[in-house]
Order: structure tokens, then sequence, then C-alpha cells
């Protein structure tokens, strides 16, 4: 566990270059592969794509893999007795808080209507801020995403 006493090692700021990847749990593999798949349309890797590492995880089902237009990879890791503590899934139940996708603002409100014809569960949005246009919704798992553009 992380202390608050400062220690003389320290990595220096620009030493971590991207994120390379996230990892989420699943319940319903299926389910997770169409909605991040099809319905948000993120890349599967298949094949020579899979890294070595996941391959046989890949080929039992218990492992896919997505990637994002800008390289950070998605992973899903099939974990079929996965349920938060709360059946609301407004609570809370991880330290994460949500995952962003950036969107051109012109495609926005085609990905609102995606979700609205797909019959997603919205926690809360459209919203306009300064900062731009946002809507949070659930992945089949109850997990808090959200799309959002700059503004135009």
């Amino acid at each position: 566990m992380l202390t608050t006493s400062l220690s003389s090692q320290t990595l220096p700021t620009g030493t971590l270059r991207r994120v390379h990847h996230i990892a989420l749990n699943v319940r319903d593999m299926q389910a997770s592969r169409y909605f991040y798949g099809t319905l948000l349309g993120l890349h599967e890797l298949t094949g020579a794509e899979v890294p070595v590492t996941l391959k046989d995880l890949v080929a039992q089902g218990k492992v896919a893999n997505f990637v994002t237009p800008d390289g950070i990879v998605l992973d899903l890791f099939w974990e079929p007795d996965l349920a938060p503590p709360h059946p609301d899934p407004r609570q809370q139940f991880t330290r994460a808080n949500h995952l962003a996708f950036d969107i051109a603002p012109e495609n926005f409100d085609q990905a609102v209507e995606v979700l609205h014809q797909n019959q997603v569960a919205i926690d809360h949005g459209p919203v306009s801020r300064p900062t731009g246009r946002g809507i949070y919704f659930y992945d089949p798992d109850g997990f808090l995403i959200e799309i959002r553009c700059n503004p135009t």
C-alpha cells in the first residue's frame, strides 16, 4: 500500500508513455462482445492479432480483446459468477468510476440514437458542458460508460 511519506525514488514525469490496456471482468461474454464490438464498434482482435499470452484463453471463450482507434486494448475476462454487491448499478461498487470514449462532435447525436434504439440503460444525459457533450450509460454488467465529444 502506498504511504504518504515522500521517497527520493520516483518515476520522472513522462516515463509512463500511455495506457496499454484496460481489463474488465464480465459476467456474460456474448452480451459484452456484442456491446463493445457491435454496438460501440470497437475492433475485436482475432487470429494473429490476439496476444500470444492470451491465445488459449481467447480460444476457450474466457477472454475477448478489443482495440480502440487510438490503440488502447480493452480486455474482457469472463467471470460468470460476477455480481456487484448491490443490484442497482447506480451504486458504484469499484474504485473505477467510468470508462469514457471520445467521439467526433458530428457523430455524437448518432451515438445517442444508437444507444436509445438498442435500449441501453442510460444513467444520465446527454449533458452539455463547457468541455463538451456527454452521455453516461451502462454496459451489460452495470459498468458506467461515457461517450463524450469536445465542444463544436
